[in-house]
This record gives structure tokens, C-alpha cells and sequence, in this order.
């Protein structure tokens, strides 16, 4: 049983990443480290709990994106196509791979996101238009099945990948939006066939992410990019560097 305490952290938490991933896409990668260690939920469930919650933080979020003209469907349809069957497979390995190494993999996720997130970035306002349907059903695949295995959603993965193609920070952001829906759900799908989802607080953390989705799609439209970027990015090293210790620390 959850403590008072705890549900309150959980609710907070859920917020300001419901904030991030509205304003910068980034900010899931938080999620499964606090249902983790604030929490004390095993890898594995947390993360097919967290995978859960984002199926209404991603409709929340297309819907706020779409409404402001800052969706590309022709390019989100090929993203999504590819990002269902990968988000399976994600879900697949997660149940099949020890929770060590899954811990390994988001905090490093988590500190090379930071990184990437510092790093200043170009854009190039006609890039989309050079993206391919194969290579966005690749770029599809990739980011499910990351995305399903570490419990990031898809923002995580799809945001730096497109900005690091030159597609527009905005656009890349409204797309990583409606990415969440698809892969959220197969990951569902197959995280119940495969293991376990605590749905009650799943459900809860979703109406906390959707809440800080749209005070943070308000928030993308109207202020620099570059600065939400680079508080996201500082706070993703800290929590990538955090987890990168526990782990050694552990082994050693």
C-alpha cells in the first residue's frame, strides 16, 4: 500500500513530466525511474505501467498540437505504422531481459538524451520534406521498439533523432505527440501478454501527465525553444548520472 506521501510524489512527478513531454516531447524518461526508486515498483512493471499512462498523454497531446497547425499526418502516418509492430517486439524483450540491464539502458538513455539536448541544432524548415515513407516506417520501428523496451514513450527517442535530421524542433515535437498513441497501445497489449500493468495507478498517472501535457503545449508555443531545451537537458543529466552510479555502485 502506497503511502500518502508517495501518491503525492508520484502526482507531482507526473506533472512536470506531463509538462516536459507537452513543451519539449522529452521528459518520459523520467516516469519509470520514479515508479522505480520513489516508488519501489520492479523494472518491469514500471515500465509497462508507464507505457500505459502515455496512451492519454499522447491523445492529449495530438489533440493540443493538432489544433495549433503543428502536426505533419503525412509524416506522423509512416512514424506510427512503424512504431506499432516495434512497440510489441519492445514489449516482448522487456519481459525477457533482466532488470539490470533495462536500468543500464534507461539511465544511459537518460544521459545521452542530456547530451544531445545541450548539443545546438540547425534547423532546416523543408527537411521533412526529404524523409521518405520507408525511412520514417524505419525510423518508426526504431523508436517502438526503443521506446517499448525502456518505457520512454516515444518522445525520448523520436525528438532528437528528427532534429538531428533537421526537421523543426516544433515539428519534430508535434509528431513525437501522436507517436505516443500507437506505441503506447501495442506496448499495452503486449505487456499484458507478457507480464504485468498496475492499472489503478497507471490511470492515475495519466490524468496527472495529460494535465501538465496541455500547460506545456501552451508553454511550446509561446516561449524559446532553446531554453526549454536546455532545462530538460540538465535535468536529464543529473537523473541519466544518478541512475549510471546506482548501477556501478551496485556492482561493485
Amino acid at each position: 500500500m502506497l503511502s500518502t506521501a508517495a501518491i503525492a510524489l508520484a502526482g507531482g512527478v507526473a506533472i512536470i513530466v506531463g509538462v516536459l513531454i507537452g513543451a519539449i516531447g522529452i521528459g518520459g524518461v523520467l516516469l519509470v525511474p520514479m515508479l522505480t526508486y520513489a516508488l519501489g515498483f520492479g523494472i518491469h512493471v514500471a515500465i509497462a505501467t508507464a507505457m500505459f499512462s502515455y496512451l492519454f498523454s499522447g491523445v492529449v497531446g495530438a489533440i493540443e498540437y493538432s489544433r495549433r497547425g503543428s502536426i505533419q499526418w503525412n509524416m506522423g502516418l509512416w512514424l506510427c505504422l512503424g512504431g506499432m509492430p516495434g512497440a510489441y517486439l519492445g514489449a516482448l524483450a522487456t519481459w525477457q531481459t533482466p532488470g539490470a540491464v533495462l536500468e543500464g539502458i534507461i539511465g544511459l538513455l537518460v544521459f545521452l538524451s542530456g547530451l544531445q539536448a545541450l548539443r545546438p541544432q540547425a534547423e532546416n524548415t523543408g527537411a521533412e520534406n526529404f524523409l521518405s515513407p520507408v525511412f520514417l516506417l524505419v525510423i518508426g520501428v526504431v523508436t517502438g521498439f526503443a521506446s517499448s523496451i525502456t518505457g520512454t514513450g516515444g518522445p525520448l527517442i523520436l525528438v532528437p533523432l528528427l532534429i538531428w535530421l533537421k526537421v523543426p524542433v516544433l515539428t519534430a515535437v508535434g509528431l513525437s505527440q501522436i507517436i505516443q498513441i500507437p506505441i503506447a497501445l501495442l506496448a499495452t497489449g503486449g505487456n499484458l501478454a507478457f507480464g504485468h500493468i498496475e492499472f489503478g495507478l497507471g490511470l492515475g498517472i495519466a490524468v496527472m501527465l495529460a494535465a501538465g501535457v496541455i500547460v506545456g503545449a501552451r508553454v511550446a508555443h509561446h516561449v524559446s525553444r532553446d531554453t526549454l531545451k536546455r532545462f530538460i537537458a540538465f535535468a536529464l543529466l543529473l537523473v541519466g548520472a544518478a541512475m549510471l552510479i546506482r548501477i556501478v555502485a551496485g556492482i561493485l
